[in-house]
């Protein structure tokens, strides 16, 4: 068996696991790897250590040290290209169920309009628009008689008051220049003739008397 086949478990005969719980198995594994990775790596650093303290007192236990850097150096590689392979698959498998959920939510989402136009039929939807708009147009018929005034009596033809408001005019026109000529005929006369001056004072008489006495004695 192969080395997924034992991650994922199960053989030919076995159901397939559904791409969420492959996702959650490459998690697991990712984070086994990742554990391993860093027990690895300590590793290589005691063994480092080793061969420094050993280098020159004793080589044979420095060699051995190396020589188990290096196994830990491959197995570190390794876990990399696996983890790198884990990843990439994980990342698909993620996709995949992200494609899944959404043509799975569409498809419902058809089955669910084709279920509400199944009782819905486009003639009798036409026919529904058109007793629709014959009853607004009704509606519209009966809001305009009831605003209409001539369900009140007041049905008063425009033309005739316009008609009728031209005579008053006229009327009072013909008022005011009868007025006019009335008041031209009532002018006071013209007296017949003119009155008498007043007579003058009788002292003025006796004073024009002695001017002509003068007059005459000096004439003689």
């Amino acid at each position: 068996m192969s080395l997924f086949g034992k991650i994922f478990g199960g053989g030919k005969g076995d159901k397939p696991p559904t791409t969420g719980e492959a996702i959650q198995k490459l998690r697991d594994t990712e984070e086994m790897l990742i554990k391993k990775q860093d027990f690895l790596e300590k590793k290589i650093q005691q063994e480092i250590g080793i061969a420094r303290q050993n280098g020159t007192k004793n080589k044979r236990v420095a060699l051995q040290a190396l020589k188990r850097k290096k196994r830990y150096d491959k197995q570190l590689q390794q876990i990399d290209g696996t983890l790198s392979t884990i990843e990439m698959q994980r990342e698909a498998l993620e996709s995949a169920n992200t494609n899944t959920n959404v043509l799975q939510t569409m498809g419902e989402a058809a089955k669910a309009l084709k279920f509400a136009h199944k009782e819905l039929d486009v003639d009798k939807v036409h026919d529904m628009m058109d007793d629709i708009a014959e009853q607004q147009e009704v509606a519209r018929e009966i809001s305009d008689a009831i605003s209409n005034p001539v369900a009140f009596g007041d049905d008063v033809d425009e033309d005739e008051l316009l008609q009728e408001l031209e005579e008053l005019e006229q009327e009072e026109l013909d008022e005011k220049l009868l007025s006019t000529n009335e008041n031209v005929g009532e002018l006071p006369d013209v007296p017949s003739s003119v009155p008498a001056q007043p007579a003058r004072s009788k002292r003025k008489e006796e004073e024009d008397e002695d001017d002509l006495a003068v007059l005459a004695a000096w004439a003689s």
